[in-house]
């Protein structure tokens, strides 16, 4: 009942459609069926806020940024952190570094401790700014040290030449650094005063332009008085930290001092005592350690000795005489007067510590299984007859090879190609069996021949002349072999002596590369039962790297100055730490230890042209690990078939797959080539693409043959193969051409190699018939965690440096 005087809508009233939300919106929550995704709460939350609240969160977390900023860059250099390491980089000859070296020094208000038997290696302690800083001088040709050095530094102090800036030498140095990973730098010009006053604006013009080639957008700091210094050291202390992934998810130390202790059972072997500061992330005394260059080591015990570089004024007055001395008897004969004052933090686990074994035993009788049973071998019989089929085939074939062999009535051939067949049946067997005693020998060398082999870089002297000769007759080979198979990729030549049958015995034939399947665990090699694998790595991965945010991890902190006994270690790694070689170390994330099949996704340097084939063996740098391989390498495709690349292209990026040590990335990858004199050139940079034994790689074949006889859409085909049964063999797999045709084999024409071939359309004269054929290769065991030193880069008379170039 409608109340008087009250309005009624009229038959004119304009009728509004609903409000739907979004069509996508309601499809989504439609498809989902009332489920909530977890990711989806935190954003219905954060639609709740206002803009008032929205705007407060948001300051709040530009404030933690900043606030995580600042107190990164204070704690760096401060009492409780370790100290600001400088690594000097010389990039010139004539740079001159000891002048730089003495300006830094020279600093008011500030303690100098300058190491003993360590040329370039000083600490400067300023007790007034609460700054304390670690200088370590390199030379530019030394590669090993520059590297190992860099990846523990918190900035490189490159040092140039007012005039040239850097040489050959530099470039290379440089382009090594910035593959791996550059921490912060700066660019030092000490000796600028020596230009003459005319010629100084056109030269800092000149050398600011080709800076900018490898630091754009970097100021250049003149280096020639106390007062540059002090702003150069202001700068290294407040700029902005740049990270390494690497080395900020492990615990790393730099070496301060060493012990070398020989265990009872032989002089060679003893405990390392390695003095140093903690940096990157918490180190646990359970865990393994990388010295780098020498291999994985377990500890047994970490000691806290008294700091040798306190800010603390009553440390610095009690030890101000003697901590020159202190520190090279650290180096050489040990702390024997620190030894009162140590403490132990932590002893070893024998229960959480984690093993040594790199490699899984394997067992031969693992693979056996338990005699059948009658009504097993009755319910076998009984499949195999239901599932039996007849196929005519070679003699010798295998049931496996059989197996690939279709039968002429999938094939759809018709009853005269079954007549002819029978035939030439007889008389192809008579002809096996008669050829069956003289191919036995021929068996064998193939069987030899089959085996690849891997080319190994020696170390030769350049006594004589001929010896360079034949170096270069050798790259003249590989050029001419890389120029064909940039041509005719996989292409081969049908032999002759050798049944195709026999020499491809080990290929297939593929109905589709992308497509068909591909077992990643049939006739896996007996390598593969000496590696691990994840059953997960990504996940493995994450679970292992959330663990390491959520700061779990218990032993010695971020700074501390610890002392690591580090067992089983070989007294070189002592020999060459006197030698004025860096030590570093490196702990180990779990599984780190482990072998596994490795794959690194790298491009061609642009630096290098020499042809580098596949399984050569080069030096791969990764992360904190250095070691010798000869890798495959495969496209990086998507798919799960990569087929094998016989060179190293220089125009695309390409994955090697080698063995080595399990390493979490992300990770940066330097690849070297050696040369005969010694010396390493830069192949190669990328990154670790992932941990993953499966990935199959394949090696084509390419069998041609050339057109004959061309008919509406059949043809005769000649060279492709030279004997009857040889076509009767590979008749089931498919035939292309490179102008897009394909087709199948139809019958062979003759004894001689002949084959009339059917297509899906008329061929062109000038066609060529292709034949696809392929197998799984699988890396060499040839992992080798020794790298020998370089031999240093030296300029050469004849190299130009990059501003010489830009100049000229």
């Amino acid at each position: 009942m409608v109340a008087a005087g009250a309005h009624r809508a009229g038959p004119l009233k304009q009728q509004n459609k609903a409000h739907k939300g979004g069509k996508h919106h309601g499809t989504a929550r439609r498809r989902s069926g009332g489920r909530v995704s977890v990711k989806a709460l935190p954003h219905r939350r954060r639609r709740d806020l206002n803009r008032v609240d929205r705007r407060h969160q948001a300051l709040q977390l530009r404030r933690q940024r900043k606030e995580a900023v600042l107190a990164e860059k204070r704690s760096l250099g401060s009492r409780d952190g370790p100290p600001h390491l400088v690594v000097v980089v010389p990039l010139h000859t004539r740079a001159a570094s000891h002048d730089a070296l003495r300006l830094l020094q020279s600093q008011e208000s500030a303690v100098v401790h300058v190491d003993e038997g360590k040329p370039g290696s000083f600490a400067v302690l300023c007790p007034r700014l609460k700054q304390r800083w670690r200088f370590v001088t390199v030379q530019a040709g030394d590669l090993h040290t520059v590297m190992d050095l860099a990846k523990v530094a918190d900035s490189l102090l490159f040092v140039l030449d007012p005039a040239d800036g850097w040489d050959s030498t530099g470039e290379h140095c440089l382009s090594c650094l910035f593959a791996q990973g550059l921490p912060s730098y700066a660019l030092a010009v000490p000796g600028g005063t020596d230009v003459p006053p005319k010629k100084r604006i056109d030269a800092k013009k000149k050398l600011a332009k080709a800076v900018e080639k490898w630091f754009p957008e970097v100021k250049l700091f003149p280096l020639n008085t106390e007062q540059d210094s002090s702003l150069l050291l202001r700068h290294l202390a407040t700029q902005k930290q740049r990270h390494l992934a690497f080395r900020d998810r492990r615990a790393h130390l730099l070496a301060y001092a060493a012990e070398f202790v020989p265990s009872q059972e032989s002089d060679q072997v003893g405990t390392l005592k390695v003095s140093g500061f903690v940096r990157g992330q918490t180190l646990n005394v359970n865990s393994l350690v990388h010295i780098v260059g020498h291999g994985d080591f377990q500890m047994s015990q970490v000691d806290a000795p008294p700091d040798p570089l306190s800010l603390n004024p009553r440390v610095v007055k009690g030890q101000k005489k003697s901590q020159d001395v202190d520190v090279q008897e650290d180096s050489a004969n040990g702390t024997d007067e620190m030894e009162e004052d140590i403490k132990i933090l932590m002893k070893a686990d024998t229960s959480k510590q984690e093993s040594l074994q790199s490699e899984v035993v394997p067992d031969p009788m693992e693979g056996e299984q338990t005699w059948p049973t009658e009504e097993e071998l009755q319910e076998a019989e009984a499949s195999q007859k239901e599932n039996r089929r007849v196929v005519k085939v070679p003699k010798g074939t295998s049931k496996y090879q059989a197996a690939w062999i279709v039968d002429d009535g999938e094939e759809g051939s018709e009853e005269d190609d079954d007549d002819e067949d029978d035939d030439f049946g007889d008389d192809m067997m008579e002809e096996a069996v008669s050829q069956e005693g003289e191919n036995s020998e021929e068996e064998e060398e193939l069987a030899e021949e089959e085996c690849e082999t891997m080319t190994m870089s020696e170390c030769m002297r350049d006594d004589q002349y001929d010896e360079k000769v034949e170096e270069d007759e050798q790259m003249l080979e590989k050029y001419k072999q890389e120029r064909m198979d940039e041509m005719f990729p996989d292409e081969v030549d049908t032999p002759r002596d050798v049944p195709a049958r026999v020499r491809f015995q080990k290929y297939r034939g593929l109905k589709s590369f992308r497509t068909s399947p591909w077992d990643p665990k049939e006739n896996l090699p007996r390598d593969y039962a000496r590696i691990y694998q994840f059953q997960d790595f990504s996940r493995t991965r994450k679970h292992l790297f959330r663990q390491i945010e959520k700061e779990e991890t218990e032993g010695a902190l971020v700074g501390w100055y610890v002392t690591l006994h580090v067992c089983n270690v070989p007294v070189s790694v002592m020999e060459s730490f006197k030698e004025g070689k860096p030590l570093v170390l490196f702990s180990l994330h779990p599984h780190e230890q482990k072998m596994s099949v490795l794959n690194f996704l790298v491009r061609r340097h642009p630096g290098n042209s020499d042809p580098v084939r596949a399984k050569e063996e080069l030096i791969f740098h990764c992360g904190f690990r250095r070691f010798r391989a000869s890798p495959l390498f495969s496209q990086h495709t998507s798919a799960d078939k990569h087929k094998l690349e016989r060179f190293l292209r220089p125009d695309t990026a390409l994955v090697a797959t080698v063995y080595a040590p399990i390493t979490f990335p992300p990770v940066s990858v330097l690849v070297f080539k050696q040369r005969s004199n010694g010396m390493h050139d830069l192949i190669a940079t990328g990154s670790l693409l992932a941990v993953d034994p499966d990935r199959i790689i394949i090696k084509r074949l390419v069998l041609s043959g050339h057109p004959f006889k061309i008919f509406t859409k059949a043809a005769v085909v000649r060279y492709m193969f030279f004997n009857r049964e040889d076509v009767m063999w590979f008749k089931p797999v498919e035939l292309r051409t490179k102008w897009g045709r394909r087709g199948h084999i139809k019958e062979p024409l003759g004894t001689h190699g002949h084959m009339k071939c059917h297509f899906d359309g008329q061929l062109k004269s000038q066609d060529t018939v292709l034949l696809n054929l392929y197998k799984r290769v699988y890396p060499k065991w040839t992992y080798d965690p020794y790298v020998p030193e370089p031999v240093p880069w030296v300029r050469s008379e004849s190299a130009l440096s990059v501003q010489e170039v830009e100049m000229e």
